[in-house]
């Protein structure tokens, strides 16, 4: 690469990316074909990480119909795709479905620090509270946060101009949700303010999305946006997609 990832990313005005199921502890070592044949890009690096949300039922193959999931990440990574492809730009989805923070932080080093990317965007928590509700060897918040901020500062290790796009966890009172309606909203509101309390600390991009589902259900039923009150229906992806682009391009100052 003719210029170093820093001066980079600073000429793009870089200024600082559930559900229910089983992990599949898939490292990106394991997914061939994904990073042999695109991987030699000159442009940003943009990774998803997450749970079923990001994962999206994504190929774990170079099947590029597939490749980067059904869902948000897809939605944002095709139009930026589209509209900017002088920039060379490169983008991963590593969500995997069931996926807590802890899971996260177990397969970091091949499923996000092996890709080297300059963008890491990641929404997580609601297995987390999930593990609460069905009591399946849950934990507190506070371990939440400490397992969150150790995945921040291993990046940012391995590279300090890492922009990080933490997105909040959300739900609506629907499906799975309504079981048990009053813990689901104590514990979710927990981990919304830790991730928006380290959102703040590393100064990151943050993507509110609680109070833009809860302001869409105006428009239109809680089933219209999200199916089983974690997992959104088309125009829940395409609502969040777009919030993402909004708040990303404060930082990532070419998109328009």
């Amino acid at each position: 690469m003719g210029t170093s990832r820093r001066d980079f990313i600073r000429t793009m005005g870089m200024t600082g990316l559930v559900a229910m199921g089983i992990p599949e502890l898939i490292s990106a070592s394991e997914e061939k074909g994904q990073t042999e044949d695109i991987g030699k890009n000159k442009g940003l690096t943009i990774l998803f990480q997450g749970d079923s949300i990001t994962d999206g039922n994504r190929t774990r193959n170079n099947d590029w119909n597939h490749v980067m999931g059904h869902g948000y990440q897809y939605l944002a990574a095709s139009r930026l795709w589209y509209d900017y492809p002088e920039k060379d730009l490169m983008f991963y989805n590593r969500g995997i479905s069931g996926n807590r923070v802890r899971d996260l932080d177990k397969r970091w080093q091949k499923d996000a620090l092996d890709l080297k990317p300059d963008v890491v965007s990641i929404l997580i928590g609601v297995n987390d509270v999930n593990a609460i509700v069905a009591n399946n060897d849950p934990e507190p918040v506070e371990k939440f946060e400490e397992i969150y901020k150790r995945i921040l500062d291993r990046t940012l290790e391995a590279n300090p101009e890492t922009l990080f796009v933490l997105m909040e966890p959300f739900i609506l009172p629907l499906g799975h949700v309504l079981d048990k309606t009053e813990i689901w909203n104590e514990e979710i509101l927990k981990r919304q303010q830790t991730v928006q309390r380290l959102s703040e600390t590393y100064h990151t991009v943050y993507v509110k999305l609680q109070e833009p589902f809860t302001k869409a259900c105006e428009k239109a039923p809680a089933k219209y946006w999200i199916w089983d009150g974690i997992h959104p229906m088309p125009a829940g992806h395409e609502m969040i997609s777009r919030l993402w682009i909004k708040e990303v391009r404060k930082n990532l100052k070419f998109i328009k």
